[in-house]
């Protein structure tokens, strides 16, 4: 389930003193909400911060200075970006519902793009040609589902997303600051995105990406999706983070499956079997969401089936499979929907038979017993 754990600010409360609060020493977000909570304001938070820091055994605490805060927001103009609070209208509410949300975000671009149906599309740095392809096919789709494709600016497969989703709009979200363009090579990629999508970041304008920034970040990719998709992932990376953060914040977390002697693709296999959606294609994803979405409070109970229905993780699907097969190839699509089973149960047991060697897969999506 999603937590709600925090609440807006004050609308009384400036810009200036929301980033003063911010940019304190020691405040990050869990605890700019926490002193929100307690004390019911931004300006109220600021007057008590010092006497709190001092009970702490801080000694001679400053909150960030007005100059230090004046200047991040102009510092944001010239950048061209926007800075969006908690508390205002285009903060996206996913994002908002996340423990830890960010209280501003930095922002050149349109907002409404990271509340339309956002979907985290991530993965290896050092992708494969065909996780790149993957990454294109993925995201054009989506896309042209009317999902907006998240990704973090990142070499490999978030640039191949952001790239392929360009035309229906991609959220990039940035480790450093919003006019601090990470890596450099995708410094064009960025302009066009604030142009056709939005860029965001939680950091000051000016601030260089630094190893610390990297999993802060990944919160809010996961924080903005309905679901993270992760393709190519190693054993140890920054998608595995992101794909944890989306587990602790309700997401749905899918990834497409790789060679088990493909280190890129160890991650996702783990995935895999720790329970993430085996997805091989936009229209997977989009099956998953609706299959999660609640039924509306009207709807009467399903009729109980007059049969049993096969257990999604036994055998008993993989023997349904091989009795719809022959040696003459049948359409997988055909074949799924004549199983009438959740598309990644069916896709899962096909792709186990498949590396047993009990079936084959021919050209144009077609199936057949080996």
């Amino acid at each position: 389930m999603i937590r709600n754990s925090q609440s807006p600010c004050s609308l009384g409360d400036d810009d200036l003193s929301v980033l003063r609060l911010i940019r304190s020493r020691r405040v990050g977000p869990a605890t700019f909400h926490r002193l929100l909570a307690e004390h019911g304001s931004v300006a109220a938070a600021l007057m008590a911060l010092p006497e709190i820091a001092a009970q702490a055994g801080l000694a001679e605490y400053q909150i960030c200075p007005e100059g230090v805060a004046a200047a991040e927001l102009a510092a944001g103009r010239r950048a061209g970006a926007r800075l969006i609070r908690f508390d205002s209208p285009d903060y996206p509410p996913a994002l908002r519902q996340i423990d830890g949300a960010p209280p501003i975000l930095w922002l050149r671009g349109d907002p409404a793009f990271l509340s339309l149906a956002p979907i985290a599309v991530i993965g290896a740095r050092n992708a494969s040609s065909l996780g790149l392809r993957m990454a294109r096919g993925m995201a054009a789709a989506l896309g042209e589902a009317g999902q907006t494709v998240v990704a973090g600016l990142a070499r490999g497969i978030d640039t191949a997303a952001h790239n392929a989703a360009l035309q229906t709009g991609t959220v990039a979200v940035m480790a450093g600051g919003i006019d601090v363009i990470y890596p450099s090579e995708n410094i064009v990629l960025a302009a066009q995105i604030a142009e056709r999508g939005a860029l965001v970041s939680e950091q000051p304008p000016g601030t260089e990406p630094q190893a610390r920034h990297f999993p802060t970040r990944n919160r809010i990719i996961s924080g903005l999706s309905q679901a993270v998709v992760v393709i190519e992932a190693a054993h140890r990376s920054g998608s595995l983070i992101t794909a944890r953060n989306a587990l602790d914040q309700g997401r749905e977390v899918m990834a497409v499956p790789g060679h088990p002697m493909d280190a890129r693709a160890a991650g996702c296999n783990m995935l895999i079997r720790d329970g993430a959606l085996l997805v091989r294609s936009a229209a997977d994803v989009v099956a998953a969401l609706q299959a999660d979405l609640p039924a509306g409070p009207e709807a009467p109970s399903p009729p109980e089936s007059p049969r049993a229905l096969p257990s999604p993780d036994g055998g008993e699907i993989e023997s349904l499979i091989l009795a719809r097969l022959s040696p003459s190839p049948t359409e997988e699509n055909d074949l799924i929907r004549d199983l009438a089973l959740p598309t990644q149960h069916a896709s899962a047991a096909i792709l186990s038979l498949e590396l047993q060697g009990r079936l084959t897969r021919m050209p144009g999506g077609r199936l057949a017993l080996a």
